[in-house]
């Protein structure tokens, strides 16, 4: 086994969350991604994770990756020395397991599949699912809301929008990493972790237009035009499935991170 150091191994650190973490762990954050960005503070070390990466020795890992792309380099970590990991899943995971679409399906499997994984794995490992991540102007789910608002002055939604969310913004998500680690209570544990406040589709929307300092626009679109609008268009990055989920209630349990490591998102009012 290789002597592990005290770095801190950031697997996918030009990630959503990778991008607020960093600078919280200091010196001790050694940064990997398959490019890392020209200029960015911190250490970094190229590597492409879906290759055959060479990795530094590191007692604690922290994978933003697709759980899926961490699995296969368990072994290769574990012979690093690696005796502590926090890996990011999703609650897609639950989400998506019964969708009408099979690339839905397929990705909670794959995350079913990679947790499993991890929990196998001899080092004490915490699993984190977070639900809707957002950081503004950068997603691909809020953000991309407000990109539509901002070019068609309106938002389309399939039927009213009644189902709950509970977004969170990935600062918070990075804000957790350091208390996961400093608490011994996380270890051999999963948790979900929902932002700070729950809302209806249609009520996430309107905040989305408030971030804009625009006055909401919301059209609502009876389901089956919805999704026959999608057989016909198919937008990329978007499925007939998402319409089908803004009338289903996608809500989860912070108490047990807000137990064990002080779990504390804000509440959903971006700013674009």
């Amino acid at each position: 086994m290789a002597e592990a150091g005290d770095d801190i191994l950031v697997l996918g650190a030009t990630s959503l969350i990778g991008r607020y973490l960093a600078p919280l762990l200091g010196r001790r954050a050694l940064a990997v991604s398959r490019a890392p960005p020209a200029g960015a503070p911190g250490r970094w070390l190229a590597a492409d994770l879906e290759a055959d990466p060479q990795l530094p020795p590191a007692a604690t890992v922290v994978s933003l990756m697709p759980l899926w792309l961490l699995a296969p380099l368990l072994p290769r970590l574990l012979a690093g020395g690696m005796t502590r990991l926090v890996a990011f899943s999703s609650t897609s995971r639950f989400t998506k397991q019964d969708s009408a679409e099979p690339s839905e399906r397929d990705v909670a499997e794959r995350l079913a599949m990679a947790e499993a994984a991890v929990m196998m794995s001899p080092a004490a490992w915490t699993i984190l699912r977070p639900t809707l991540i957002y950081a503004e102007g950068q997603d691909g789910n809020v953000s991309r809301l407000a990109g539509i608002a901002r070019r068609i002055g309106l938002l389309p939604l399939a039927g009213e929008g009644k189902g709950l969310r509970q977004p969170v913004h990935a600062e918070d998500l990075a804000a957790a990493v350091p208390a996961i680690l400093a608490s011994p209570k996380t270890t051999g544990r999963a948790y979900d972790l929902p932002g700070g406040e729950t809302l209806s589709y249609r009520a996430m929307c309107e905040r989305v237009f408030e971030g804009l300092g625009k006055r909401p626009r919301i059209v609502a679109v009876p389901p089956w035009l919805w999704r026959l609008a999608f057989s016909l268009v198919r937008p990329r990055g978007a499925t007939a499935s998402m319409g089908d989920r803004m009338a289903e209630d996608l809500v989860f349990d912070p108490r047990p991170a807000r137990a064990d490591f002080g779990w504390a998102p804000r509440g959903f009012r971006p700013k674009f």
